[in-house]
C-alpha cells in the first residue's frame, strides 16, 4: 500500500477551518445521516486517501458522471483536497460520456471516472464494457492509502509554508462544468476555488445566508448553479441539505433554495409548513403575481443573470415590479457594446479546458463575449435576448425572449419557447411552443397578444411543448429545435437565425 505525504492530503481548506471552530455543529444532512463538520472533515479526508491509493493526485481530472448524491459532494471536496480537478458531467448516454472524455484527456492519458451505480445500470453490457475497459473506474470503498493521521481539530497548526500553499491551491483549477452554449458543442469551463468563492461572497454580500441557515441542493452539481449552492455553504459554514429528489419532503428544514417558478408555485400550493426564508428563482420570466403569494408566506424571492463561464450569478435583486436583472454584484463587472454583453471580475473562468490546456475565453482587454444583449435601466441590467436568438422578420428585428416574457406572463402557461421558421414573404416568421394545462386553441393566444406585442412579434402559430429532460434551470433550445424540425417537417427552423440560416 502506498505511503503518502500526509501535507498532500491535508490541503488547509474551508471546512478545516468550520471544523476546527465549530466541530460539533452540523454541516450536512443527507436522506440518512447528519455530518458535523468534525465528521465531515474526517470523512473528506478518508476518501482522499482512497482515491490517492488509486492513483489520485495533484492535477489528475477525475470524471464524475451521476446525479446529485453525497458521494458526489465528498468527492468534489476529497479531490479539491489532493488538489485534483473535478469534471462534473449528467448522467447520459456512452457515446455522449465518450465525447466529454475526448476534450478532457489526450491520448494514451488515463482516464479517471467514477459513474454512479444507476447510470452504470443504465447502460448496454456492451457499452459498461467499453467503459470499463477504456477508463480507470474509481472505487470509493477501496482501501486507503497510507498516511499520518489528519484530525480537523489540528488544522489550526499551519506554518507558513502551508499558508503559502492555501494560496496556491485556490488559484489551481478545481472544477470543470460542461456548457454546451448555443451551438450544441460542449465547452468544459474551468474555474479555480478562489473564482468560486469570488462568486458566492458577491452574491452572499447582498442576499443573507448565515450560519444557522440551511440551503437545499436542489440543483445538479453537473450545472455551476448547483455547484454554485456548495461554494456559498463552504463561504459561510452554514449547512448543506441533499434531498432525494422529492421537493415536498426535501425543502423541509431548509431556509434557502435555488428553485425555477413552477417549482416555487408548487410548495406554496401544497400549503404545508416550512422553514424557507429565501428562494434564488431561476429561468426567463417571474410572475410577480408569485412573488407576492411568496412574500405572504414570508418567502424573500430574488432573480439574476448569470452563465457557466462567470460561476454563476452576475446581477441579482429581490424581485420587484421593475422588469430586470438586477444591480452588478460585488467582484464582477459588466460593460455594454453596442447592447451586447460582456463580463469581467474574480469570477470569470480560467478557460476552457481541452486536454490538459486552456483555451482563453476573454478578448485582449480581458472581457468575456455572452453573446447576451441588454440595456441599463437605472443602474439594473435588463436582458433583451440573446444576439442569436435575434432574427429579422420583414426588416424588423424581432428577439425571441422578449415574446417569451409576455406570453410566460399568461396565467395558464408554465413556459414557452419562441423559435423562427423560415417564411418565403418576411424571411422568418416566429412560431411558439407552449407548456400548458389547457388546450391551446381555448387560450385564444392571437387575441391575449394583441394589445401587448407589436403585431409583427405575434407568432404565427402556437404548439404544445415536447416533454422534454430538465436538468438545470434553463430547457436546452438546440432540444426543443431539433424536435420541432423532427415532428413539423412542413416548417424550416433557423439555426442560425443572425446569418438567415
Amino acid at each position: 500500500m502506498a505511503v503518502l505525504n500526509p501535507h498532500s492530503l491535508h490541503q488547509p481548506c474551508l471546512w478545516h477551518s468550520w471544523a476546527q471552530t465549530r466541530p460539533d455543529d452540523i454541516a450536512l444532512i443527507t436522506a440518512d445521516t447528519e455530518y458535523t463538520w468534525q465528521a465531515l472533515t474526517e470523512q473528506i479526508h478518508h476518501l482522499a486517501r482512497v482515491l490517492a491509493a488509486q492513483g489520485v493526485s495533484e492535477g489528475t481530472v477525475v470524471t464524475v458522471v451521476s446525479n446529485n448524491s453525497p458521494d458526489v459532494v465528498m468527492l468534489h471536496l476529497a479531490c479539491s483536497q489532493l488538489g485534483a480537478i473535478t469534471a462534473l458531467t449528467m448522467p447520459q448516454p456512452y457515446q455522449l460520456i465518450q465525447k466529454n472524455l475526448r476534450v478532457l484527456y489526450g491520448v494514451g492519458q488515463r482516464q479517471f471516472v467514477w459513474i454512479s451505480a444507476s447510470v452504470i445500470s443504465g447502460l448496454s453490457e456492451q457499452d459498461r464494457q467499453r467503459l470499463f475497459t477504456d477508463c480507470q473506474i474509481l472505487n470509493l470503498q477501496a482501501p486507503a492509502a497510507s498516511s499520518a493521521p489528519c484530525l480537523a481539530r489540528d488544522a489550526g497548526r499551519q506554518d507558513a509554508e502551508q499558508r503559502d500553499t492555501e494560496q496556491r491551491n485556490t488559484e489551481q483549477i478545481a472544477s470543470i462544468v460542461f456548457t454546451s452554449g448555443s451551438s450544441g458543442v460542449p465547452k468544459a469551463v474551468a474555474h479555480t476555488q478562489a473564482q468560486h468563492l469570488a462568486s458566492a461572497r458577491g452574491l452572499l454580500a447582498v442576499l443573507s445566508f448565515q450560519q444557522h441557515d440551511c440551503w437545499l441542493l436542489s440543483l445538479p452539481m453537473y450545472h455551476v448553479s448547483g455547484l454554485s449552492i456548495l461554494y456559498r455553504w463552504l463561504t459561510v459554514g452554514a449547512c448543506l441539505k441533499i434531498g432525494s429528489g422529492q421537493l415536498e419532503q426535501d425543502i423541509q428544514g431548509a431556509t434557502h433554495a435555488s428553485l425555477v417558478a413552477t417549482q416555487l408555485k408548487r410548495l406554496l400550493d401544497h400549503r404545508q409548513s416550512m422553514r424557507l426564508s429565501h428562494v434564488l428563482l431561476g429561468g426567463s420570466d417571474v410572475p410577480l403575481p408569485l412573488c407576492q403569494q411568496a412574500r405572504d408566506s414570508g418567502i424573500e424571492t430574488w432573480l439574476g443573470y448569470g452563465m457557466t463561464e462567470a460561476a454563476s450569478t452576475v446581477t441579482a435583486k429581490p424581485t420587484d415590479g421593475i422588469p430586470s436583472a438586477g444591480r452588478v454584484l460585488p467582484n464582477r463587472q459588466v460593460q455594454l457594446r453596442n447592447h451586447r454583453i460582456y463580463i469581467a471580475g474574480d469570477t470569470l473562468a480560467s478557460g476552457y479546458y481541452h486536454q490538459g490546456q486552456l483555451i482563453p475565453l476573454v478578448d485582449e482587454q480581458g472581457w468575456f463575449d455572452t453573446k447576451d444583449v441588454g440595456l441599463w435601466v437605472d443602474g439594473e441590467l435588463r436582458i433583451t435576448g440573446r444576439a442569436d436568438n435575434q432574427f429579422i422578420s420583414g426588416g424588423e428585428n424581432i428577439h425571441c425572449e422578449e415574446i417569451e416574457a409576455v406570453l410566460n406572463r399568461h396565467p395558464d402557461i408554465r413556459q414557452s419557447m419562441v423559435i423562427p421558421v423560415h417564411c418565403p414573404e418576411y424571411g422568418a416568421r416566429p412560431i411558439a411552443l407552449i407548456d400548458s394545462p389547457s388546450d391551446l386553441p381555448a387560450l385564444q393566444l392571437p387575441l391575449w397578444l394583441a394589445d401587448k406585442l407589436t403585431r409583427f412579434k405575434i407568432p404565427d402559430a402556437f404548439f404544445p411543448m415536447p416533454q422534454q429532460p430538465q436538468t438545470g434551470i434553463k430547457v436546452s433550445r438546440q432540444a426543443i429545435k431539433a424536435w420541432f424540425s423532427d415532428h413539423h417537417s412542413e416548417y424550416l427552423v433557423m439555426n442560425n437565425p443572425e446569418n438567415g440560416q
